[in-house]
């Protein structure tokens, strides 16, 4: 693992490269994401303040990124259900390392950052994601950070050639103790 990493909030001077990152990962790797690379390479880079910070003018819980030598090189956001009876759940959404960065352990740093963000706010019990069942690194990531599975969405992308994948649902649990 690369010494000269730093995981930090993203803020609103980070969308540009933001926007670049998640681009380039949409076009190289269709089946890991249920966004559209050609449908997302119109928005501009200020359309993803809302993945910001509240306090940076966004609505999401957070965004981490991951810089390497000056760059940005991976992200995850995690975004706080809004409806009063499902406010103890987050979902993490848009995980991401570039290619060139990948093997060095910075999907496992993101992940380890935003669960230990999430469990200091007492108000969260457990927090969810779904990952294409086909992408077995990214599972046994998030298996190993405590994640488990407790379904499959059968269908849940049809992609542009008319194959359909699967997403597994997983879930943490933020207190394991407040379990039923």
């Amino acid at each position: 693992m690369a010494d000269d990493v730093r995981i930090a909030l993203l803020l609103p001077a980070d969308l540009v490269d933001y926007k670049r990152l998640r681009d380039g990962m949409l076009a190289g790797h269709e089946q890991a994401f249920s966004s559209d690379a050609a449908q997302e390479r119109g928005r501009d880079a200020a359309s993803y303040q809302a993945r910001l910070h509240a306090e940076v003018g966004g609505r999401a819980l957070f965004t981490l990124g991951a810089w390497m030598d000056g760059r940005l090189v991976g992200a995850l956001t995690c975004e706080r259900e809004a409806r009063g009876k499902a406010r103890h759940q987050a979902q993490l959404v848009g995980m991401m390392v570039d290619d060139m960065a990948q093997g060095r352990g910075l999907g496992r740093r993101l992940l380890q950052t935003a669960l230990a963000l999430l469990r200091r706010d007492p108000s969260l019990e457990m927090v969810t994601l779904s990952v294409t069942a086909t992408n077995k690194r990214a599972y046994e990531l998030y298996r190993r950070a405590g994640f488990v599975r407790y379904g499959r969405l059968p269908r849940a992308l049809r992609m542009p050639d008319g194959r359909y994948l699967a997403k597994d649902l997983m879930v943490c649990d933020l207190r394991p103790a407040a379990l039923e």
